[in-house]
């Protein structure tokens, strides 16, 4: 099944919750703090897969998490970071949050984290200082991004096939490449784009066979918008026109017109072919030519037959020279296969959910000491007041500090007081009115403004 929408909820891995523990042995009763950080929780990556050629497995699995990170331990050992959670997608794969772009993924083997999973909790050992021997202090683990991704495959073939229906593309991708596609003699057989690779000159070249368009496609008729954008990212565009059409130049101009409403797809390179031309009389091949060239008098037009193999070789080596000449001015149009007699060939589809693991099991490496850069946190927060007697924070910094305090320590708890002091966030909130026992809200968690009142 060829399935190039695709909604998805993405939830990446949380991270542990730091450790409290103090160190206990024989001789040593009083050995301090030692509690280990939680680790990381894993991220959701996507990465390009050109063995996948459809966004189905979505469909069946709607819902990613990656792994959470592990709780930290005694004698300074931090918990194993979650496992990476590596999603294969089809290259041309766009990613979208929220209608804004996140990913692009447009090379095979080319990844981005699209969910980021939490950090971990420090634990007791970072707290310790020469004014504080024994901190009861460990902070939780950061919760990982959550949210649900649109995704959209827009194809990345060398070739783009368009014509209106029955111009004979599904014929011809079946002749001069592995594809097989279904072929009838009726309009709109094809319902899905094809993919295939025909190979000229020991050069490969990936032909998307786009379904038949109509007038209005640009503005959505028929499934318009659904396939036109299998064609944004080819580098050329083979325009098939049926030489049997009464009017040969309006059927090209038609599908012009629709190229010209959609994108830039009407000054993208393209080369005309007349289909169907065995036994016609060359006189009818001529005048449709002319018809062609009456629309668009700089028209490279080329005569074929599909089924009696007439004509197909010196096409291909003319979109073989185009390909060449535009992936080498704008690398980015590049296809998944490359070129050259090695170049890999299409494979079936595969599902790809696999994990990975940056560390596997404890470390006990020596533990940085935590510290608050001002700089890089001042003017980073507002207070707004949002009831008689009730005030919210924002800002980056310091909604990663609350979302990090464990609200069942009062001593963590203070910690983000006095945090809130340091920054000016408690000056600002008793300028706006704040009584003691205001209630403030940072990152969804409540508390007052002082501990005692």
């Amino acid at each position: 099944m060829f399935v190039d929408k695709a909604k998805v909820s993405l939830k990446a891995g949380k991270g542990g919750d730091g450790a409290v523990s103090f160190r206990h042995e024989i001789y040593i009763p009083k050995g301090g703090p030692d509690g280990g950080d939680g680790g990381k929780g894993g991220d959701i990556v996507f990465k390009a897969d050109r063995n996948t050629n459809t966004l189905v497995d979505f469909r069946f699995t709607p819902i990613l998490t990656a792994e959470d990170g592990k709780n930290g331990a005694g004698q300074r050992a931090s918990g194993r970071s979650g496992k990476d959670l590596v999603v294969d997608v089809p290259v041309g794969t766009v990613v979208y949050k929220d209608g804004e772009v996140l990913a692009d993924l447009t090379s095979d083997g080319e990844e981005t984290i699209i969910a980021h999973g939490g950090t971990g909790g420090f634990g007791n050992a970072h707290f310790k200082s020469s004014t504080r021997q024994t901190p009861v202090i460990a902070e939780v683990g950061e919760p990982g991004e959550e949210f649900e991704a649109e995704l959209e495959l827009k194809s990345m073939a060398d070739v783009g096939l368009v014509g209106l229906p029955n111009a004979g593309k599904s014929t011809f991708l079946s002749v001069v490449s592995n594809a097989k596609p279904e072929i009838a003699d009726y309009a709109f057989t094809t319902i899905t784009p094809n993919l295939g690779v025909a190979t000229i000159d020991g050069q490969d070249l990936l032909i998307a066979d786009i379904p038949g368009l109509i007038e209005g496609a640009a503005e959505g008729k028929g499934l318009g918008h659904d396939f036109l954008r299998h064609v944004e990212r080819t580098a050329v565009l083979l325009h098939l026109v049926d030489v049997y059409n009464d009017d040969a130049g309006e059927a090209y101009q038609t599908i012009r017109s629709e190229l010209e409403k959609y994108s830039d797809l009407v000054s993208r390179p393209e080369v005309v072919a007349l289909t169907k031309c065995e036994g016609v009389d060359e006189e009818i091949v001529k005048m449709q030519m002319s018809a062609i060239l009456a629309k668009n008098p700089e028209a490279k037009i080329f005569t074929i037959s599909s089924q009696a193999h007439q004509g197909l070789t010196e096409l291909l080596r003319e979109l073989k020279d185009v390909v060449i000449n535009e992936r080498e001015k704008y690398p980015r149009l590049r296809s998944m296969f490359g070129h050259g007699p090695n170049a890999q060939r299409l494979k079936p589809v595969t599902t790809g959910l696999k994990e990975r693991s940056e560390n596997d099991g404890y470390s006990r490496d020596d533990i940085p000491t935590i510290s608050l850069d001002e700089k890089a946190l001042k003017n980073t927060w507002q207070v707004e007041k949002t009831g008689e007697n009730s005030f919210k924070v924002t800002g980056e910094k310091i909604e990663k500090f609350a979302r990090k305090t464990d609200q069942s320590n009062y001593a963590s708890v203070n910690r983000l007081r006095d945090i809130m002091k340091k920054l000016g966030i408690r000056a600002e909130l008793t300028n706006q009115g704040a009584e003691p026992d205001s209630v403030i809200e940072i990152a969804g968690k409540e508390f007052t403004l002082v501990e005692d009142y």
